[in-house]
């Protein structure tokens, strides 16, 4: 099971071929794939067109939902964030933080390009699947 990252999507949805999109492509066909609320959220969100949003709507619905945050997962995240602050890292993006923890506590693999990811790679055991 590896969880995918917004950016990983985008390319995907673009068309883009790359290391990630093939990987995400073999796992999509294995069945691998799982998606989470703050993930789908991001990728609805960038689609302009309505058809466009309808069929990537229907797509992501076959993968297995999981919701990312909660009163646990939000401490969790706070921590985390503070963690790597104290590193003298700061992270851009909450919905990162969110994705980072929860794969963290769930011990899921992320496929990712996005740079703010790294730090929880190397100071909290966030598990790359390009690694």
């Amino acid at each position: 099971m590896i969880l995918v990252d917004t950016s990983i999507w985008i390319d995907y949805f673009n068309g883009v071929d790359n290391n990630a999109t093939d990987i995400l492509d073999i796992a999509l066909i294995d069945g691998t794939v799982v998606i989470g609320d703050v993930i789908l959220m991001e990728i609805l969100q960038g689609f302009k067109n309505d058809n466009d949003y309808k069929k990537a709507k229907k797509m992501l619905a076959v993968l297995d939902q999981y919701e990312m945050l909660g009163h646990y997962m939000a401490v969790k995240c706070a921590d985390n964030y503070r963690a790597l602050r104290k590193l003298g890292v700061t992270i851009r993006k909450t919905a990162d933080v969110i994705i980072a923890s929860y794969c963290i506590d769930n011990k899921v693999p992320l496929l990712f390009s996005d740079r703010d990811f790294m730090p929880f790679v190397k100071h909290l055991n966030l598990l790359s699947v390009l690694d």
